[in-house]
């Protein structure tokens, strides 16, 4: 038994669940078992910068990056649902870890 594990990284979560239902349909139609999409803990950066670099250093800005993770296995790949894995076109901004 087989077990491709994908994981999905992205800064907005619209983007993310689309790629995500994307691997899940491709996945579906080659005849593959799919589990998923998991959300996994959304990560939160925070960043707080000076307005100005001189003068009045209790005026600041703050700034959140959040980070949205999925997670999807694949059981029991065939050849054709790899090979159609490999040539999916995602949208911009997503990054995919492949295990």
């Amino acid at each position: 038994m087989q077990k491709i594990r994908i994981k999905i990284k992205g800064y907005d979560a619209k983007v993310v669940d689309k790629a995500a239902l994307q691997i899940m349909e491709t996945a579906v139609r080659t005849g593959a078992k799919t589990f998923g999409p998991i959300p996994l803990p959304t990560k939160k950066r925070k960043f707080v910068t000076l307005k100005s670099p001189h003068v009045d250093a209790k005026s600041k800005e703050h700034f959140q990056i959040h980070t949205h993770k999925r997670l999807i296995d694949i059981v029991d790949p065939t050849s054709k649902t790899i090979d159609s894995l490999t040539h999916l076109q995602l949208a911009a901004g997503v990054g995919i870890e492949i295990k």
